[in-house]
């Protein structure tokens, strides 16, 4: 399936850029190289990739200013962030920017390999699965990414999307943080940081205020479930 897969990788730094683009050939995967964030954009707007790798500090665009212009012309193209910027407040930032997935250099390439796979993967479960996830009004598409209440638009960024989505495939049961974090974010966020709750408020702010029926509940102590 690799062979299929374009990547377009957007970092500055040529030694970095060369060992990502050498491992990733090595794997399979096609793979081209902008070395601005303008560049980047060109080559985005030209092509048609399956995945995009985006640093942050990037000449002439950053990656966040990047991330949401690509964002605002695809929806579903997995972002992947590799950038040395590793606070929990650069996180939030990335991906509240539109990205799926955050990597901190240094990092290992078979890390960076694994989460690519992962997101071609859930990109794939996502095609082939149903199209449509719902509960009580909430309706969710899959396809075109929209999402309603009673026929309201609800606009989600890409990672409060992939979030909702992960409830309703578990509605009725309780996740717990750590499960969110493996199955949203595709990594094990230090216990320390809040970012899923941060994430599941954004969430209830969008989905839940505006309705006299709440759909993301509490469970102290263990997690969260979606249920009516």
């Amino acid at each position: 399936m690799n062979q299929f897969n374009r990547i377009l990788v957007v970092e500055d730094e040529p030694k970095v850029a060369s060992f990502v683009k050498r491992g990733l050939e090595e794997n399979g995967f096609s793979c081209e190289i902008a070395s601005d964030g303008l560049m980047g954009k060109r080559m985005f707007n030209a092509g048609s990739y399956d995945l995009i790798i985006l640093d942050l500090n990037l000449p002439y665009k950053n990656g966040i200013e990047l991330c949401k212009e690509i964002r605002v012309s695809d929806q579903k193209v997995p972002v992947l962030m590799l950038t040395a910027l590793g606070t929990t407040e650069d996180k939030l930032t990335g991906f509240e920017s539109g990205a799926d997935d955050y990597l901190v250099k240094p990092f290992e390439f078979r890390e960076l390999l694994a989460r690519i796979r992962s997101l071609l993967k859930r990109i794939l479960v996502a095609e082939t699965g149903g199209n449509i996830l719902t509960l009580l009004d909430l309706e969710v598409n899959l396809s075109t990414y929209e999402v309603t209440r009673d026929g309201k638009t609800i606009e989600l960024t890409q990672k409060e999307f992939a979030l909702l989505v992960y409830l309703l495939r578990n509605k009725g049961k309780v996740v717990s943080r750590m499960e969110i974090a493996e199955n949203v974010w595709d990594i094990n966020f230090d216990t320390g940081t809040n970012i899923i709750d941060v994430y599941v408020n954004f969430l209830r702010k969008k989905m839940d205020k505006d309705f006299s029926q709440k759909l993301i509940h509490t469970q102290t102590g263990v997690g969260y479930i979606l249920k009516a």
